[in-house]
């Protein structure tokens, strides 16, 4: 039997670094939290995964480029990066915690 936990609380801090938090794995599917606070991903070292994920911005605010679009991310705002499509996050708000929930789909 798993308890109830909370994905704002406690929240780590993240101003150094981005945080990952496995909440769930299955076959086929794995579920994070991530808490980032300013960084961003180095346009030398895109993310390219041989998987779908699907993420949700829960607080905070985020940039996301893909595929030449760049895309603005608030709270309640989600997208699906197809396997093997070149991506990065151009920015994340460095006043306040970003949580996303990030769904890697195999």
């Amino acid at each position: 039997m798993s308890l109830p936990a909370n994905l704002f609380a406690p929240l780590p801090d993240a101003r150094d670094d981005e945080v990952f938090s496995e909440l769930l794995k299955r076959p086929g599917c794995r579920i994070e939290r991530i808490v980032s606070q300013g960084q961003a991903t180095p346009p030398e070292q895109p993310w390219c995964q041989p998987h779908e994920e699907w993420v949700v911005v829960l607080s905070g605010a985020a940039r996301l480029l893909m595929e030449g679009r760049e895309f603005d991310l608030k709270p309640g705002d989600h997208l699906l990066i197809p396997a093997n499509v070149e991506h990065r996050v151009t920015f994340t708000d460095p006043q306040q915690p970003t949580v996303w929930l990030a769904i890697h789909l195999q």
